[in-house]
């Protein structure tokens, strides 16, 4: 038996540490490297040759080409993260805003169309379908078609 055998107790615990360090790091470093990518596209207000430049400068010499960007730009990168989440969130709610608050702002059409879709389901009668019509046409929305629609729900 003349190969070597490494036990556990052969690695010291230091030696893991620097191990996990180093994993780390190296992690650390390739979000840094996505990021610093993912802002060269993002940026708006740089031309497409610039992109171009900065994309060829981080992929051929990564660590410097980081290094330069992150000093050069970086400033600037969480500006523009800030501002895209912020968009983000402004089109998150203004969806919001306009599905919760749909039924107020349909058109007399739309609701027409909700009225006879429930008609042909069979959960409204042609009385109480008349009756909605009449408020719709009026300019008065109904809540709930005579409240009939949830008394079949269980059929």
């Amino acid at each position: 038996m003349s190969a070597q055998t490494y036990l556990a107790y052969d690695y010291p615990l230091l030696s893991a540490f620097w191990t996990m360090l180093i994993f780390f790091l190296w992690i650390m470093w390739f979000v840094l490297l996505f990021r610093v990518i993912v802002d060269i596209f993002r940026d708006d207000d740089m031309s497409g040759w610039a992109k171009a430049g900065w994309l060829v400068f981080t992929i051929c010499l990564p660590f410097l080409g980081v290094f330069v960007y992150v000093i050069a730009r970086g400033k600037n990168m969480g500006r523009r993260e800030v501002a895209q989440a912020r968009a983000q969130q402004e089109a998150f709610d203004s969806y919001v805003r306009e599905t919760a608050g749909g039924g107020t702002q349909r058109s007399s059409a739309d609701e027409l169309a909700k009225l006879s879709e429930i008609r042909a389901r069979g959960d409204i009668s042609d009385e109480e379908f008349s009756r909605a019509k009449e408020l719709v046409l009026a300019g008065h929305a109904p809540s709930e078609p005579s409240g009939s629609a949830h008394s079949t729900s269980g059929r």
